[in-house]
């Protein structure tokens, strides 16, 4: 539930805050609360950034795959999360203490990043079945 609450803002913040709406084409106080929620999680799990448009934000590594990217890919792997930890750091060159940060980002969002990891899920039947169904039509 939406709550109207009153803060004191600079000229200049204000006047940025306008800019930067008016260039994403979302309302000031849709992209104030965006911003709110993306510092106070960044606070929470140094080493996380938010990547993408306005409308499909996701969180990511600063210098790494997306979160759900992560979590996707840890799901996939066999033995404990420490193994799966090692294992993913092996194969992709990024410190576990990297991992482990966006798998606690992950618990802490998990509906957010399921829903990410279904969409792309969804999205490779897809384009599987779009490429069988070509193969079927030229054959």
């Amino acid at each position: 539930m939406a709550r109207s609450t009153s803060f004191r803002i600079s000229d200049q913040v204000k006047r940025a805050l306008d800019t930067r709406a008016a260039h994403e084409g979302v309302s000031v106080t849709a992209l104030l609360e965006s911003l709110v929620v993306e510092g106070v999680d960044q606070r929470d799990f140094p080493g996380i950034v938010f990547r993408g448009p306005a409308h499909d934000r996701r969180a990511a590594l600063a210098a790494g795959p997306d979160v759900w990217e992560v979590v996707s890919r840890l799901q996939e792997l066999d033995g404990s999360e420490e193994h799966r930890i090692a294992t993913f750091s092996a194969e992709s060159e990024l410190h576990p203490r990297l991992i482990r940060i966006a798998v606690d980002y992950a618990a802490e969002h998990a509906e957010q990043i399921h829903s990410r990891i279904d969409r792309n899920r969804d999205l490779i039947a897809r384009s599987r079945r779009a490429v069988a169904e070509r193969e079927a039509l030229l054959t």
